[in-house]
C-alpha cells in the first residue's frame, strides 16, 4: 500500500486537448476496449470497473465514453445510491456480491462499495468502529475477487474546489442538468476538508498490489476521459493477446450459397486470375 497526498495537492492536468485530436485518441481507445471485451466473453474473463469520486468530477461522462461501442448485452452499468428498504439491515456488501459480472460480462459501479469510508463515514450513517472495520473487509472483498479471477480496476476521479464550484453553477443555471443536483450535495461539498481525509485514509489503506487505485485530475474533461478509458484499457489488458476472430468455416459456406460471398484473400485471389 502507498502513501498519498492530500487531493487538492495534486497537480491537475489542465492542458487543453483539440477536438480533433480528443476524437481520434478516443475512438482508437473504445475500439482497444470493444476488443479487449470480445476476448473476455470468449474466454468467460470477467472485469469489474469502480468508479467514485467528487461531485461533478465528471464520472458520468466518463462512462458514457467507456461503454459507447461495448456490446451491451454483456456490459452493465450499476449506479449506487442509498440502500433500499431491502439492502438495509444486511451487510453493506451484499448489493455488492448481487451484483457481480457473470462470466464474461463487465459490471461498472458509479459509486462503490467505498461509500462506507466516504459518505457514511462523514454523515454519521455507521458508528466509527464500523466504517473503521471496513477497510480490512473491503481488501478482503476485492482480494477474494481477485484470486477467483475478477479484474479490478479502481479509478477516484478529483475536481478542484473552483472548477467544482464551476460546474455546480452551470448545473443550477441550465435547466437540462438541473436534475443532476441534490440537497445532499451542497452538504457534501460544505464538508470538502472532512472529505479530503477520508479519501486519504480511503487510498492509504485500500490501495493494494491486486486491486490499486488510479486518480484521475479531472478538471480537464477530455483529458480525463482519454485518461479514464487508457487505464481501464491498460489494466485489463494486461496479459491479454488480442487475436483476429476467425471466421468460422460453416458461416462462410452459408453466406457464400447465399450471396456468393468469400472472405476477402480469396476474393484478391481470385480476381487476379
Amino acid at each position: 500500500m502507498g502513501k498519498w497526498p492530500i487531493l487538492d495537492r495534486l497537480e491537475m492536468n489542465e492542458h487543453p486537448v483539440d477536438e480533433e485530436t480528443y476524437e481520434r485518441k478516443l475512438k482508437k481507445l473504445q475500439n482497444r476496449l470493444l476488443d479487449l471485451q470480445v476476448h473476455h466473453m470468449r474466454t468467460g474473463g470477467r472485469v469489474i470497473i469502480g468508479i467514485d469520486g467528487w461531485d461533478a468530477a465528471g464520472k458520468g461522462g466518463a462512462i458514457q465514453r467507456l461503454i459507447f461501442g461495448l456490446e451491451p448485452r454483456s456490459t452493465h452499468v450499476w449506479r449506487i445510491g442509498a440502500p433500499t428498504p431491502t439492502e438495509q439491515g444486511r451487510h453493506y456488501l451484499w448489493r455488492f456480491w448481487e451484483r457481480l459480472p457473470a462470466p464474461g460480462n463487465w459490471s461498472i459501479f458509479d459509486r462503490t462499495w467505498y461509500g462506507r469510508v466516504l459518505v457514511e463515514r462523514i454523515e454519521g450513517l455507521c458508528d466509527p468502529a464500523a466504517w473503521k472495520r471496513a477497510y480490512r473487509e473491503i481488501n478482503e472483498f476485492e482480494r477474494q475477487l481477485t484470486d477467483d479471477g475478477v479484474r479490478i480496476v479502481k479509478l477516484l476521479f478529483h475536481v478542484s474546489e473552483e472548477e467544482q464550484k464551476h460546474r455546480m453553477i452551470e448545473r443550477l443555471d441550465k435547466p437540462h442538468k438541473r436534475h443532476k443536483l441534490g440537497v445532499e450535495d451542497f452538504r457534501n461539498i460544505a464538508k470538502r476538508k472532512q472529505y479530503l481525509e477520508a479519501y486519504k485514509d480511503m487510498l492509504d489503506k485500500t490501495d493494494t498490489d491486486y486491486a490499486p487505485w488510479h486518480v484521475i485530475a479531472s478538471d480537464n474533461k477530455r483529458q480525463a476521459r482519454l485518461a479514464c478509458l487508457a487505464i481501464v484499457a491498460d489494466a485489463i489488458g494486461q496479459g491479454v493477446k488480442i487475436t483476429e476472430n476467425t471466421l468460422d468455416p460453416r458461416i462462410a459456406e452459408a453466406a457464400y450459397k447465399l450471396w456468393g460471398w468469400k472472405p476477402a484473400d480469396k476474393r484478391k485471389a481470385r480476381d487476379r486470375k
